[in-house]
């Protein structure tokens, strides 16, 4: 699948230093009236939980082709949210492994 370009079908973004969300529609993808999240929470001490998905199409990580727009959306997102300084740095992989909420 080549690159979306998420920002022409973004509905929705909040993004803070404690996380946020990012909504977009997925009608462009053949997905009539159906949305995607990314989004990422705040675990506390200055640190981000690791960026998720949410999707309202049931089922929606058995179609592999909604599998690759998350894994985009969540990269999307990521870097959005996470600086890249020399004081902060931290890989889409090393953000991965967190945990996805303090509770």
């Amino acid at each position: 699948m080549k690159a979306i370009d998420f920002k022409p079908i973004t509905l929705r973004k909040e993004i803070s230093i404690r996380g946020g969300g990012l909504e977009i529609s997925l009608n462009s993808l053949g997905h009539k009236n159906e949305k995607m999240t990314a989004y990422q929470n705040y675990l506390g001490g200055g640190m981000l939980g690791r960026v998720a998905n949410d999707c309202t199409v049931s089922d929606w990580r058995q179609d592999a082709e909604l599998v690759e727009v998350a894994e985009q959306l969540r990269k999307y997102f990521f870097n959005l949210t996470n600086p890249d300084t020399e004081w902060e740095s931290q890989t889409f992989e090393q953000n991965q492994k967190m945990q996805v909420s303090a509770y």
